[in-house]
């Protein structure tokens, strides 16, 4: 029998068209994103507690040049959050069926929340 292929985590914009449908889609922003209605995002889950706080955020204010402290930063925090087991636990059930897609916000494609946790996430598995 044939080792079944894990699935993969992916990272998108929210705000990128068209939607990329493929996977379980869950949003890593601690705040809504402006301008999409709940029903043009096709989230499967808002789970804004394994964003970034909202003084990392502020003081972050998506400066590439803070991205490296920034990253630190936030990995400390995954790992002293409370949510992050409850967080982990979904993403380990949906990648045994499908793609996992996290999805931000931020006009930076590599240096925001998504990129930090979709690597984490890689390196725990």
């Amino acid at each position: 029998m044939l080792e079944e292929e894990k699935m993969q985590i992916k990272k998108d914009r929210i705000y990128t068209k068209p939607v990329d449908l493929t996977g379980y889609r869950i949003l890593v922003d601690r705040l809504w994103p402006r301008g999409i209605s709940k029903v043009n995002a096709h989230l499967d889950l808002w789970f804004k507690e394994i964003a970034p706080s909202n003084e990392l955020r502020k003081w972050y204010g998506h400066e590439p040049e803070k991205f490296a402290e920034f990253k630190q930063r936030y990995l400390n925090e995954i790992a002293e959050n409370p949510h992050k087991n409850e967080f982990l636990k979904i993403v380990k059930e949906q990648t045994e069926k499908q793609d996992v897609i996290l999805l931000f916000g931020a006009k930076d494609l590599e240096h925001n929340q998504a990129a930090v946790l979709a690597e984490y996430l890689q390196n725990i598995e």
